[in-house]
């Protein structure tokens, strides 16, 4: 049986690329989205006590993922790229459905005129544009399980960098894009297979080009480049 869905919203970020978008949601908790319901969703009662939740789930597309055809196995990042694992055993974006799923906090419902009402959210893990297409409340007696086994990412981990930060190059930013960035950075934006020393490498976040190398366990700011929007 096939089944065709459509996009009742689309995520507003900092992140006009793939590169450096955190690999879960609720990693970076200082980053903040907006979404932006498409117009024939832009009815306010159908946000009505979505307020009395303070996380929700977004169910999206990995719109920059879509391929044609699937494969039983994919090799996760946090794994090094180089072990293979059955799909649904992992989440990455290469899968059948090109489904996404991440938990977010509910910051506040804006009443806007352009866009009607629109979620404020914060921790969101999605490049700037990705269709949403469904936005369920978090219910905590059901959807949070303190014992529940992470499969091989309980050893796997996150690998959190020290960012040296420079405070001249650190002020180039907005006061409150600061702490997002740092985040950000602190979890490794490179591949997995990519830790060639010396190397520069740009993250594009919230309008700048955040250049940076990364020696042993820190990554070290080299520059920052206003105004560079993809």
């Amino acid at each position: 049986m096939e089944a065709s869905i459509q996009a009742i919203a689309r995520i507003r970020s900092d992140f006009p690329t793939k590169f450096g978008i955190p690999r879960q949601s609720g990693l970076v908790e200082d980053l903040r989205s907006t979404v932006v319901f498409e117009p024939e969703y832009r009815n306010p009662d159908a946000l009505r006590g979505i307020e009395e939740f303070s996380h929700l789930w977004l169910i999206w597309q990995f719109s920059q993922a879509v391929r044609q055809g699937w494969s039983p196995t994919v090799r996760p990042p946090r794994l090094g790229g180089n072990t293979r694992m059955g799909v649904f055993a992992t989440r990455s974006p290469f899968r059948p459905n090109n489904l996404g799923l991440s938990c977010v906090r509910l910051l506040g419902v804006e009443h806007t005129r352009e866009y009607g009402s629109v979620l404020h959210v914060g921790g969101a893990d999605l490049m700037d544009g990705t269709p949403i297409f469904d936005i369920k409340p978090y219910i905590p007696y059901a959807d949070a399980h303190p014992e529940a086994a992470g499969g091989f990412t309980d050893t796997a981990g996150d690998f959190l960098l020290d960012v040296d930060f420079p405070a001249e190059l650190l002020s180039l930013l907005p006061e409150d894009k600061r702490a997002a960035a740092r985040g950000v950075l602190s979890h490794d934006p490179r591949p997995s297979y990519q830790h060639k020393p010396g190397r520069v490498y740009g993250l594009n976040f919230a309008g700048f080009d955040i250049r940076f190398t990364v020696e042993e366990n820190q990554l070290i700011v080299q520059e920052v480049v206003p105004g560079n929007k993809e």
